[in-house]
């Protein structure tokens, strides 16, 4: 009896040390995280939050690189996964609402949302329109009755061409004000980084933007102010005096999801350490302080839950889009 138990706690013991070698074996030796941009903007403060976080965990035996990978709107990375890193465990990607509205649109080529493996959300932003500080734009008001005198002579500029995310927005505020969103003057960048600069340089008028790329650009000390965020309620910190649209009368609420996914061949075990990584990490105050600092706001989920998100917003995404006649 005594040598059955004690062969029982050996087998244990080796149990247990197996199964963290299998743990850590699935663990990738390269992390990076993709951001499918120019530095600046909307992915790349998405990965600064993954790459702050785990290297101030110990989730992480090695420390993650940011990597931009710019072109499409998200569509170079995510062909450059699909096609040619399907399998590799190492790189994560991030990804927007405004991912998800393109792949809706078929704007990402012949793949859709089934073709990667959606992994982790870090946070929720809200859309939000930017002016300069001395712009004669001081209220939501003012733009919208410009836009109604003379649409051709307000300038609209966005990190995403016409059926992205921002252009949605304006869109949208525009549908609500009964002013004729195909008559809005609309300039493309392929990042808001660089969407940021051309403000800044008076090149387009106004700025559609998330409101955590907002905060990032006016508490870096740019000469910015937001006319209005489009969040059910004010958001905190230094957007708390700013208004929401609703409240201006204009229904449009845009929440921003942020995360990211990996290739479709990387193996379950694979994933599985990715989200179980992705799980501890949401536990630690360091994680909540940085999601804080960028600006977003608690959405956290996780494997199966997010890939359920993600299908079912890619189908509301592309009903949306077809009421704007942007489907093909």
């Amino acid at each position: 009896m005594y040598l059955t138990k004690k062969l029982s706690a050996v087998f244990l013991a080796c149990g247990v040390i197996f199964s963290a070698n299998v743990a850590q074996a699935q663990e990738p030796n390269r992390p990076e995280c993709i951001a499918p941009a120019q530095p600046g903007g909307g992915f790349d403060l998405t990965c600064r939050i993954a790459v702050n976080s785990f290297q101030n965990s110990d989730l992480l035996s090695n420390p993650m690189r940011t990597i931009y990978m710019p072109g499409g709107i998200g569509a170079v990375a995510y062909n450059n996964i699909v096609s040619q890193r399907k399998a590799d465990p190492n790189a994560i990607v991030a990804f927007s609402g405004g991912s998800l509205l393109n792949l809706a649109q078929g704007k990402f080529g012949r793949y859709s949302a089934d073709d990667v493996r959606w992994l982790a959300s870090v946070g929720t932003d809200y859309g939000a329109l930017m002016v300069r500080k001395d712009s004669p734009f001081k209220t939501l008001d003012d733009l919208i009755q410009a836009l109604k005198t003379d649409p051709s002579k307000v300038v609209f500029g966005a990190a995403g061409s016409i059926g992205s995310q921002d252009w949605m927005v304006v869109a949208l505020t525009g549908r609500a004000a009964d002013v004729d969103y195909k008559k809005i003057r609309f300039v493309a960048f392929e990042g808001g980084g660089e969407a940021s600069t051309a403000l800044s340089g008076n090149h387009v008028q106004i700025l559609s933007i998330g409101a955590a790329e907002a905060v990032g650009a006016i508490e870096g000390g740019s000469d910015m102010r937001v006319l209005a965020v489009f969040s059910d309620d004010r958001l905190p910190g230094v957007l708390s005096d700013v208004p929401t649209a609703k409240e201006l009368g204009y229904e449009v609420v845009w929440p921003v999801i942020r995360g990211f996914y990996v290739g479709p061949e990387v193996t379950d075990e694979q994933y599985d350490w990715w989200v179980n990584a992705f799980n501890e990490l949401y536990k630690t105050d360091t994680y909540k302080t940085i999601q804080k600092q960028q600006g977003l706001f608690p959405l956290e989920m996780s494997g199966k839950e997010l890939d359920d998100f993600v299908k079912k917003s890619v189908k509301e995404y592309a009903e949306l889009a077809d009421s704007f006649g942007l489907m093909k």
